[in-house]
């Protein structure tokens, strides 16, 4: 029987309190019209976590956002409403996409078991739908095995500040714990040269980056800034009086340009870029659309 297509009707009905269960995210204190729960897109000791019940809505008091069970996976997923609808969709409405790895490692039960460079066929193929070229992706990211409720799983990591990663694969996109920027630093410690930083929303923009601009690659006055989730925002303008040039690279939904906006308002060296790819939704997604493939 074919299964009804996912719609953002339905999909904001379904009760995120079950869906959390299905998750392994338990009510830390509930009644009857609400629950609260330790964050499952961060980490913290007091729940501010808070589903409301009778509308079927979530707010995390910690980051300042809320919404439906789409914006949930949205922002766990660093996903469109579009690719979230599919992922509830396959996932037969439990969004069971693989965010368990969010939480800490250890009260999660999860073990990663290799850390290698990037070999497995499927990985390799999901880059290269992506217009992604193995040796670039091989620069910074790894090939990650990990176990959790005894099945392996294996993703492209690109590891974060505090010994983090986020992992992406052809299925789904999820961290693990604890999430973080990821600052990559080839600074060229010469006097009075240059140094510029390159900031990106999410992994895949910058490996497209790189594969757009080779000469990027090579380049030791270049630093790496990735966001991986724009809460971390505030906690990357920390980073940017260190550098003469800030190029931003960032999404252009409503959220990366609001960011974008911040960024310029913080520092007159900041550069938006996204003009680029003023079409879509990010340099990726421009990568991908674009018929020609000249790149090395």
């Amino acid at each position: 029987m074919k299964r009804k297509k996912m719609t953002c009707e339905i999909a904001r009905n379904i009760c995120i309190v079950q869906a959390l269960a299905k998750l392994g995210h338990f009510p830390k204190r509930e009644s009857e019209k609400e629950a609260w729960f330790l964050s499952p897109i961060r980490q913290e000791t007091q729940a501010s976590f808070k589903v409301d019940k009778t509308l079927n809505r979530w707010y995390d008091h910690g980051v300042g956002k809320g919404g439906n069970c789409i914006d949930l996976v949205c922002l766990t997923c660093s996903c469109s409403v579009k690719e979230a609808l599919k992922i509830l969709q396959n996932n037969n409405c439990s969004f069971s996409f693989q965010q368990q790895p969010i939480l800490e490692s250890k009260k999660a039960g999860i073990t990663i078991n290799k850390i290698k460079p990037i070999t497995h066929p499927a990985l390799i193929k999901y880059l290269l739908s992506r217009k992604i070229p193995l040796k670039i992706a091989r620069l910074y990211c790894k090939e990650i095995r990990y176990i959790f409720k005894d099945k392996t799983y294996f993703a492209v990591g690109l590891k974060n500040q505090t010994e983090g990663w986020e992992l992406r694969n052809k299925y789904y996109k999820n961290s693990i714990s604890p999430k973080d920027i990821t600052h990559i630093k080839n600074k060229d410690k010469l006097k009075n040269k240059s140094i510029r930083l390159i900031l990106t929303e999410g992994m895949f923009d910058l490996l497209s980056i790189l594969t757009y601009y080779p000469e990027l690659r090579n380049d030791k006055t270049i630093d790496f800034l990735v966001l991986n989730s724009t809460t971390f925002a505030d906690k990357a303008m920390e980073l940017l009086n260190d550098y003469d040039t800030i190029e931003l690279y960032l999404d252009n939904d409503k959220t990366g340009k609001r960011i974008t906006q911040k960024f310029l308002e913080f520092s007159k060296n900041c550069t938006d870029k996204s003009g680029l790819y003023r079409n879509n939704k990010d340099i990726n997604e421009w990568l991908v659309s674009k018929k020609e493939y000249p790149f090395e």
